[in-house]
């Protein structure tokens, strides 16, 4: 993602490389985004460069951190002074999980995503491999099927108090339970990461992107 101030352009000049979106530039998020502040705060003349390599349907927020990463952009190099919480804000109205990549750092997000608690996680003794199958989940049909439980236990004191080495056992992703019914091409990736030695693996998201955590060498 480029973005550039540049007086000589009117209003945006938008170009899309990579991966296809299928939807027109002004539905983008990225120009929503600009289009956002624009009306805010009368900004105008930026040309954005948009290089999409995150898949779509992955789970993976690649869509969200775009929008983002447009709104703290435009915010520096136009010195518009807008706080992070005020960022975050104004991305909720782009989408639900957009102000997490305000912040980009790990937060527990209860509500629809949107409300967001810092939480200490040191995964400097780990790496996390990250694989996509040939299948699209759309949102819609995640959240169609979703049963969602209450948790038993405070989710934040699970994650912070248990060793990662026994996430396997407390936590679960929810969206799992239809989802890989409905692709098992996505259930046999995930136990390809826990027979290479993942210590975690779920599903990210809605699907269809399967994370694994393993301890480095």
């Amino acid at each position: 993602l480029i973005i550039e101030r540049d007086v000589s352009i009117d209003d945006i000049e938008y170009r899309q490389l990579g991966n296809s979106i299928n939807c027109s530039a002004e539905n983008n998020l990225v120009v929503r985004a600009y289009r956002l502040l624009q009306t805010l705060r009368g900004i105008k003349g930026v040309r954005i460069t948009l290089e999409k390599h995150i898949p779509s349907g992955a789970g993976l927020g690649g869509g969200s951190a775009d929008a983002a990463f447009t709104l703290k952009t435009l915010n520096n190099i136009f010195e518009l002074n807008i706080s992070d919480n005020e960022l975050a804000t104004l991305a909720k109205k782009l989408g639900a999980d957009c102000p997490f990549f305000i912040y980009n750092k790990p937060m527990l997000a209860t509500g629809i995503g949107d409300i967001l608690t810092p939480i200490d996680i040191d995964l400097n003794d780990y790496m996390i491999d990250i694989i996509k199958p040939e299948v699209f989940v759309s949102t819609a049909e995640a959240y169609a099927g979703v049963n969602p439980k209450q948790p038993t236990e405070n989710l934040k004191h699970l994650i912070t108090n248990t060793p990662i080495e026994k996430w396997r056992e407390v936590l679960h992703n929810d969206f799992e339970d239809t989802v890989l019914l409905r692709h098992p091409e996505i259930a046999t990736v995930k136990q390809d990461m826990y027979t290479r030695g993942a210590i975690y693996s779920a599903m990210s998201g809605s699907g269809s992107a399967v994370f694994g955590i393993f301890k480095k060498s």
